[in-house]
């Protein structure tokens, strides 16, 4: 069986990373989503083991010792960090697995594997972005702007990764994600094994 594929995407906060990608996964359920691994309070709304397990920091550095992570980083005060067994089973199976990462994250993840597809997810304007934060209600001035701060950091990385989707029509956004992920499906390096399938015939 072929190796799947790790896909990448990350953007600022505010950038609506979570919402095109919960349309994605909705359009495409054969994608799978890495649960990561947070040492930050649950908020108002979420759900342990949806899109975070949430641990102490204690059993964080546990997992950090141990080797249990694929990657990991510090974001204002609190661990992130993508559990590896649940990763590199989806994988080995030839299936597909989404991570929503940070900038850091990614450059650990591009070193570390060989095959991994990356998507960024930009806001239009620095200002769509601020009014994004800031209609959250959820935040204090001083926590938006170490956002913003972080955010434009996270942007200057853009470039290194494969694909840009500017978010700023949500459903023009989720469209442009789902036709990178099929267009990836059509790589020459992914077709590897259909091209060997009709050889063998000859």
């Amino acid at each position: 069986m072929s190796k799947g594929r790790l896909v990448i995407i990350s953007g600022p906060s505010g950038s609506g990373k979570d919402t095109i990608l919960k349309k994605v996964l909705k359009s495409l359920p054969e994608l799978k989503f890495s649960i990561s691994s947070v040492t930050r309070p649950m908020r108002e709304g979420e759900v342990e083991g949806e899109k975070y397990n949430f641990v102490s920091r204690e059993y964080f550095e546990h997992m950090i010792k141990n080797d249990m992570l694929l990657e990991y980083n510090n974001y204002i005060g609190n661990y992130y960090g993508t559990p590896k067994a649940p990763v590199e089973e989806v994988i080995e199976n030839g299936g597909e697995i989404v991570l929503e990462i940070d900038v850091n994250g990614q450059q650990n993840i591009k070193r570390l594997v060989d095959s991994s597809l990356s998507i960024f997810i930009m806001p239009p304007s620095v200002e769509v972005l601020r009014a994004r934060l800031a209609g959250r209600g959820t935040d204090s001035e001083e926590v938006i702007e170490k956002r913003m701060t972080s955010a434009l950091k996270e942007i200057e990385c853009a470039k290194n990764y494969d694909y840009i989707v500017v978010n700023d029509d949500l459903d023009s956004a989720v469209e442009d994600f789902i036709t990178i992920i099929k267009a990836d499906r059509l790589n020459t390096e992914r077709q590897n094994k259909i091209i060997d399938e009709v050889l063998e015939k000859c």
